[in-house]
């Protein structure tokens, strides 16, 4: 994943070292646009859509794969691949657990994760 800083935020581990979605999914909302031009160069602004190629297929062209700006919820209408916030989608197209996306994705917006 390419290296993206927000604003310096704690992400506490729940007990089991479970990670807090709800702030990393808050902190990636606030910095959406800029993971998406990074993750889904080919794609557009729509209205409050981003509109991509699925990079994840043999997609030709965009329209079908969408990423609602304002919620991060996202979808591949043509395969009805979908999710509802920025770690399912770092998870989606980076083939990595949710767990991982969620790690990766604090670690590349600056935030401390604690125990």
């Amino acid at each position: 994943m390419a290296e993206t800083h927000a604003h310096p935020e704690s992400v506490r581990a729940n007990p089991g070292g479970k990670i807090d979605f709800q702030t990393v999914n808050r902190a990636a909302l606030g910095v959406l646009t800029a993971l998406l031009l990074r993750w889904l160069p080919d794609g557009k602004r729509e209205g409050h859509e981003w509109v991509s190629r699925n990079p994840r297929r043999g997609d030709r062209n965009p329209g079908s794969f969408k990423v609602n700006m304002n919620t991060g919820r996202w979808s591949d209408f043509a395969t009805g691949d979908r999710g509802g916030d920025p770690v399912s989608l770092a998870a989606y197209l980076f083939g990595l657990s949710q767990l991982e996306a969620a790690q990766q994705l604090s670690i590349m917006l600056g935030m401390e994760v604690r125990p």
